[in-house]
């Protein structure tokens, strides 16, 4: 019988399924695991299987659930040798990885009530109009697709305390200017999400800098925060992603498989696929009485809150230092504080304008859950599929593979360094898992050359964005894909090949940097940064004289 073509995509990891299954055969596992329990392929390549099956499924079968769900119960049978019954238990309800063990946590927990309250705050400034008074606003101002592109850059910018807030908030406010001048929404998915975590790893003030400056360990001597500020300039993906987004834009280069987005956006068809995420929303008809403030003032509001409320949750309040405070405080606790103040001033603002009424405020709380019901989803099976890969060991295995490797390869060591974050953050769509494991591992291979370390942490860092700025279970490519209403497999597809192309470069630039670093322990080696965007800007040229003779 001959199979459909996809029966056979189906078909394939199913038979990873049952292999795994296989691995546990001649093991005697309990239903329950006892103390101290270890699977069989604990700490071995094995444990980067469940990711893999993820990642491969989505790009192949383009059904981010189904491949999400196959990656988790991947990892929860190779956790259990093959024990349907201790699979079950892990997959829901291991302390570690289980997924309502990971829903229960403060910092998941918020991230997703922050997610809800943005929603509903965002279907309140459409309903109130604010939204389409900023886009009539926004069009008398922004008079082509090019500066629609720039002012969703340059917002993105401004907006460097958080990568999840960046991408809902920029979203939110830039999408019907975007949508006016015919940008697909997987380009501007890729706009939001390049200026989120690559913005927040090079920011000072932000929780990134925060999680840097608390990886470094406290026994090494070095002051992380000061670690992380020689670290900006040698972050050649962080910085190389703002001059390829320039680039692009302002060349109107587009190649992969966002060159078809764009092509059928400027003949009226944004999405290119026949998935249509959040079409309620982008419908539905706004107030007529609306003004620019009324999109303007309550994101302003949310800006400043959610500083205040990230800060509050450092201490500030109670006399820590600034800095401190963002080192020492917790963003996700911080965000909900802030989103739910706006919420409330948003009540006062639009019932005391007569701009809505308080039924249809009332409204618009269910409505903004509905919106953000997708995300939310994905996000707490990302979560979930995290915990079943940290079970298995992999962070523990790639520390391992690169002690071994590092001692005898020091020149060499950024540009490993870099490519193993790439991979480490991919597969597991965390950036601050992967430097948090790696940057102890850098602290102890350059004892003795200073400007290595930091070079070798930068390359750690950029890394580690690098992969969770591509990954498919990021949080961060979630959350764009939300801000920009945008397929989320669309988004990842498009947005590979952009993302690859810096990390090229960039590990080029690491090779040039650990070169000079390693021969004269100083400074000169902040040389590679001007010669990897040279390097960056000559591909972005001779791609686009390509793409306009093709």
């Amino acid at each position: 019988m001959k199979l459909s073509p996809k029966s056979r995509k189906i078909l394939w990891p199913a038979a990873i399924i049952g292999a795994a299954i296989l691995i546990g055969i001649t093991a005697k596992t309990p239903g329950t695991a006892a103390e101290g329990y270890t699977p069989c392929v604990y700490q071995t390549i094995w444990a980067l299987l469940p990711p893999v099956v993820a990642i491969s499924l989505a790009l192949i079968t383009k059904e981010v659930y189904f491949s999400l769900f196959m990656g988790i119960s991947t990892g929860a049978l190779l956790y259990s040798n093959g024990n349907l019954e201790l699979a079950l238990q892990t997959m829901m309800y291991h302390e570690e990885g289980g997924l309502v063990s990971k829903i229960a946590t403060q910092q998941n927990a918020s991230i997703l009530v922050f997610v809800v309250l943005l929603g509903a705050l965002v279907a309140l400034m459409n309903k109130a109009g604010g939204s389409a008074a900023f886009g009539q606003w926004a069009s008398a101002h922004i008079t082509s697709k090019v500066g629609a592109q720039l002012a969703t850059i340059l917002l993105g910018v401004l907006i460097f305390v958080d990568d999840g807030f960046n991408c809902m908030t920029v979203g939110s406010v830039i999408r019907p200017v975007t949508d006016r001048y015919r940008v697909s929404r997987a380009k501007l998915a890729y706009l939001i999400d390049a200026t989120a975590a690559p913005v927040c790893i090079i920011a000072p003030i932000s929780s990134w800098a925060a999680a840097v400056t608390y990886s470094v360990p406290a026994d090494s001597g070095i002051n992380g925060f000061e670690m992380f500020l020689r670290t900006i300039p040698y972050n050649f993906y962080a910085l190389g992603t703002l001059l390829m987004m320039v680039l692009i834009v302002t060349t109107g280069l587009d190649y992969g498989p966002m060159r078809l987005h764009e092509k059928n956006a400027m003949n009226g068809d944004l999405f290119t696929t026949p998935d249509r995420p959040y079409q309620d929303a982008d419908n539905e008809i706004p107030s007529s009485r609306g003004r620019v403030i009324d999109l303007v003032l309550p994101v302003s509001v949310l800006i400043v809150s959610c500083i205040i409320g990230i800060i509050y949750t450092g201490g500030f309040f109670d006399g820590v230092g600034f800095i401190d405070a963002f080192a020492n405080s917790s963003s996700a606790v911080g965000l909900v504080y802030g989103s739910l103040i706006t919420l409330i001033f948003t009540f006062v603002l639009y019932l005391s304008r007569g701009i809505i009424t308080f039924q249809e405020f009332m409204d618009c709380l269910p409505a903004g859950f509905r919106s953000m019901a997708a995300p939310m989803i994905i996000l707490i099976m990302a979560w979930n599929l995290s915990g079943m890969t940290n079970l298995l060991g992999a962070s523990l295995y790639i520390h391992d593979l690169v002690a071994v490797s590092a001692g005898a390869l020091k020149i060499f060591l950024p540009a490993i360094i870099f490519l193993v974050s790439v991979f480490l953050a991919f597969s597991t769509g965390t950036s601050w898992g992967t430097f948090s494991i790696l940057i102890p591992i850098v602290c102890n291979v350059f004892t003795d050359s200073y400007e290595m370390l930091v070079i070798a942490i930068a390359a750690c860092l950029a890394g580690a964005v690098c992969g969770d700025h591509c990954s498919p279970i990021s949080d961060t490519t979630i959350m764009a894909s939300a801000g920009a209403h945008s397929n989320h497999v669309n988004h990842v597809t498009t947005q590979i090949p952009y993302a690859f192309t810096v990390a090229g470069v960039s590990a080029v630039g690491y090779l040039i940097a650990g070169f000079i670093g390693y021969y004269t322990n100083s400074p000169v080696a902040l040389a590679a940064l001007p010669v990897t965007l040279i390097l960056l800007a000559v591909v972005i040229v001779i791609m686009n004289r390509c793409m306009k003779q093709a």
